[in-house]
Parts: C-alpha cells; sequence; structure tokens
C-alpha cells in the first residue's frame, strides 16, 4: 500500500529538566515540506511549559478522524451522484481515563455542516452515506476511539 511520514523535532529549554520545568514545544514536519508548531496540551501541561497556540497530538488525532471522515464521506457523495458544496466540521474529541487510570481520548464527536448542490440526500441517505464513511475511513479503522456523528443543523 502506501507509507506516510512525520518527522517531530524537539530542542530542551527550560530551568529544571528532572522537575518538569521545560518546554514541551516542538515541530511536526511533514513530507509535504509543511512543519506545524506542536505541544503539550495546555489542560494537560500547564505554561509556560506547554504552547496554547501550537497544535497538541490530541486536536490533531481528531482533527485527522474529522478530516479522513470528511474524505471519505465526499467521495461516497459523489459515487452517489450527489455534489456538496461545502462540508464544514467542529468535532470534539473527549479525554477520559481508562480502566487502568490513563487518559486515552475514548470518543469523538463530529459535527458535520454540509452544504449540498442541487439535490439533497434524504435522512436516510445521508445516514448511510455516514456510516458508510465511518466503515471505510483509515484512520478510524486504525484507533479503538468511538467516533459518532452528530450534524449540526
Amino acid at each position: 500500500m502506501s507509507e506516510h511520514h512525520a518527522s517531530l523535532r524537539w530542542i530542551r529549554t527550560g530551568t529544571d529538566f528532572r522537575r518538569g520545568q521545560f518546554s514541551r514545544a516542538h515541530t511536526w514536519t511533514f513530507d509535504g515540506g509543511l512543519t506545524v508548531p506542536a505541544s503539550a496540551s495546555p489542560g494537560v501541561v500547564p505554561a509556560p511549559w506547554s504552547d496554547p497556540a501550537a497544535v497538541d497530538p490530541e486536536e490533531a488525532f481528531v482533527a485527522s478522524l474529522a478530516s479522513c471522515h470528511m474524505l471519505t464521506f465526499v467521495w461516497l457523495a459523489s459515487r452517489a451522484g450527489f455534489v456538496v458544496e461545502t462540508y464544514e466540521d467542529h468535532a470534539v474529541g473527549t479525554l477520559t481515563k481508562n480502566e487502568r487510570g490513563i487518559p486515552w481520548i475514548s470518543h469523538v464527536t463530529l459535527h458535520p455542516r454540509i452544504t449540498w448542490g442541487e439535490r439533497t440526500p434524504t435522512t436516510a441517505e445521508l445516514d448511510d452515506l455516514h456510516h458508510h464513511a465511518h466503515e471505510q475511513c483509515f484512520i478510524a479503522n486504525s484507533v479503538k476511539t468511538t467516533l459518532s456523528v452528530a450534524p449540526a443543523g
């Protein structure tokens, strides 16, 4: 099939590494050349040791699931004869603790808002498109996180 590459780089800065007083800011570089500032989530590691302006792994995970679902959905919609003009989503991931007390993103809810071309699918057709998009999304098939869709108006 294919391989997908990402590189990261972190350099220690801070006052006392052994006491956790160091920056979690780092960069992600993707195979197309884009470099993105990344950091631990400020909800996990408070500032100044995290960078709230950077992308954190939890946000990236949620965005990855939402993006994969959207890409699969619009492809399936095109195959079904529908035209998608716009697709916006405000996905939300929920961090909880598992049975061992370790935090994980247990649930992601997608809130897609879709603008259709000349023909709008019925509720049943829309549900079917989302169901098949979930079944065929590479990322959703790679994780144990529950994914649900709650279309936004």
